[in-house]
């Protein structure tokens, strides 16, 4: 029988109520089915790797954020100390020099500034002007306790408030920072004294015959 068929390549069995396409159309069509499967779960796979993913992403750049923030709140508060430190030191300094200045303005004040002398005065005082020094303290303005310190006390009857009436020593600061106070002499109105404003209202009714009669 061998023999016999010796030379022969054998063929698959077909089936009686098929043709060899037929068959090989259902063989591959039951390959998909079998291996649509594991497709689905290698895409279900692959979408969790990618949320994992996108979670670590937005956790990263959620760090990344939050550092960036602290840093710049770092560098402002060094620059705002640096700033501190700055103004502390030149205040120190020129309060060291604030007798100094009171002896340049007493000269100036008796015509002793002349010569030499006062050049030498000036350029001290364009110097610490460019140091941010400001010199504050006038005759007539509104006492502040803030600024201002009284050493004398009196009244006056054409003031309606305290108010500086002399400057026996300026006040000097840096910025909003003050080194000394303005030194003053403040009057206060006359104790019963009604205020100007309605002195000159009770001046204005005499001369017109009185207020009209309602």
């Amino acid at each position: 029988m061998s023999d016999e068929n010796a030379g022969f390549e054998e063929k698959p069995d077909v089936p009686a109520d098929g043709t060899p396409e037929e068959t090989e159309a259902a063989d591959s069509a039951a390959q998909a089915e079998g291996a649509a499967p594991a497709g689905d779960a290698t895409d279900v796979a692959l979408l969790a790797q990618l949320d994992q993913a996108r979670t670590a992403l937005s956790e990263r750049t959620g760090d990344l954020q939050r550092l960036q923030a602290e840093y710049q709140n770092y560098r402002r508060r060094v620059e705002r100390d640096r700033i501190t430190v700055k103004e502390i030191a030149t205040a120190n300094l020129l309060s060291e020099l604030l007798p100094v200045l009171d002896d340049l303005g007493r000269a100036r004040d008796h015509g002793e500034l002349v010569g030499g002398f006062k050049s030498v005065a000036e350029s001290l005082e364009t110097i610490v002007a460019k140091m941010g020094l400001q010199q504050f303290g006038a005759e007539g303005e509104p006492f502040d306790p803030t600024i201002h310190e009284a050493l004398m006390h009196s009244y006056a009857p054409d003031v309606t408030e305290t108010t500086c009436v002399a400057i026996l020593q300026p006040g000097y600061r840096i910025g909003e920072r003050t080194i000394r106070p303005a030194r003053v002499a403040v009057a206060e109105p006359q104790p019963g004294a009604a205020p100007a404003g309605k002195d000159e209202e009770k001046k204005a009714d005499e001369e017109s015959g009185g207020p009209e009669a309602g």
